[in-house]
C-alpha cells in the first residue's frame, strides 16, 4: 500500500452537472506555489481505454536520474461519459486505485494532460493533485484553451499560455524539432518549478520519462 492516505474529497458517481459544480467548487483549493519541494521520486500517470474499463498505470521514477523504483497497475469500469475538460471523473477512480497499490510514495507527480490550462482551472493534474495531497503538474501533448506567441526552436524555450489577462500555463520547447507541450500547475507548485522539473525528466524524447514510462505501463493509447 501507498505511504500517505488518499482524501475523499467527493465520490464519482455524479452527472455531468454535478462534475462541473465540483469543479468550480474544488479550483480555490489549488496552491500555486511549490513551499519546499524536495523531489527524490517522481511519479507519471497514464490510462488506456479497452472494453469499457479504464486501465490506469503509475510509475514512479528516481530524481534526478530517471531509474524505475515502483510501479502499479489498476483497472475500473467507465462509469463517466467522454467530455473534454472533464476528463478527470472518467479517468479518476483508476489512477487512485493504482496509487493505492504503490509501495514508494512519489515527491511529485507529472499528470498526461492538464492542471491549470483548463476552462475552469481544474484539469487532471490539478483534481487528482488535490486528492492525493501531492506536487503535481498537468503535461499535455496538446491545448485544450487558451492562447500563446510564437515558441523559440530551442530545448527550454517557452511561451506563456494566457486566458484573457491570465496566465494559466506554459508553450514549452522540451526538444528541437517538435510540438511544445503544454505545461501547467496542478496543485503546491509554481508555474516555474513546474517547468524546470519537466525539462529535468525530457531527456531524449519530447515526453518526460515519467510519461513515457506509464504509457508503455498502461499498455495502450490514452
Amino acid at each position: 500500500m501507498g505511504n500517505r492516505p488518499i482524501h475523499e474529497l467527493h465520490g464519482w458517481d455524479v452527472t455531468v452537472e454535478e462534475a462541473v459544480a465540483l469543479q468550480e467548487c474544488l479550483r480555490a483549493r489549488i496552491c500555486r506555489e511549490s513551499g519546499a519541494l524536495v523531489v527524490r521520486r517522481v511519479a507519471g500517470v497514464d490510462v488506456s481505454f479497452r472494453e469499457g474499463r479504464a486501465r490506469a498505470a503509475v510509475a514512479v521514477l528516481s530524481f534526478p536520474d530517471l531509474q524505475l523504483v515502483d510501479q502499479a497497475l489498476a483497472e475500473a469500469a467507465i462509469s463517466f461519459p467522454y467530455i473534454p475538460g472533464l476528463l478527470s471523473f472518467r479517468e479518476g477512480p483508476a489512477v487512485l486505485a493504482a496509487f493505492e497499490r504503490l509501495a514508494l510514495w512519489p515527491d511529485l507527480v507529472i499528470f498526461d494532460g492538464q492542471g491549470l490550462a483548463h476552462p475552469r482551472r481544474l484539469g487532471l493534474a490539478s483534481h487528482l493533485g488535490l486528492f492525493l495531497d501531492l506536487p503535481s503538474i498537468g503535461c499535455a501533448k496538446s491545448r485544450l484553451c487558451g492562447s500563446h506567441g510564437a515558441v523559440g526552436p530551442a530545448r527550454g524555450d517557452w511561451a506563456p499560455l494566457y486566458d484573457g489577462d491570465e496566465i494559466i500555463g506554459a508553450a514549452l520547447r522540451s526538444r528541437p524539432g517538435t510540438r511544445p507541450l503544454y505545461v501547467s500547475i496542478g496543485h503546491r507548485i509554481d508555474l516555474e518549478n513546474a517547468i524546470r522539473y519537466v525539462l529535468a525528466c525530457c531527456t531524449h524524447y519530447r515526453l518526460p520519462e515519467t510519461t513515457r514510462w506509464a504509457h508503455r505501463l498502461a499498455g495502450g493509447a490514452s
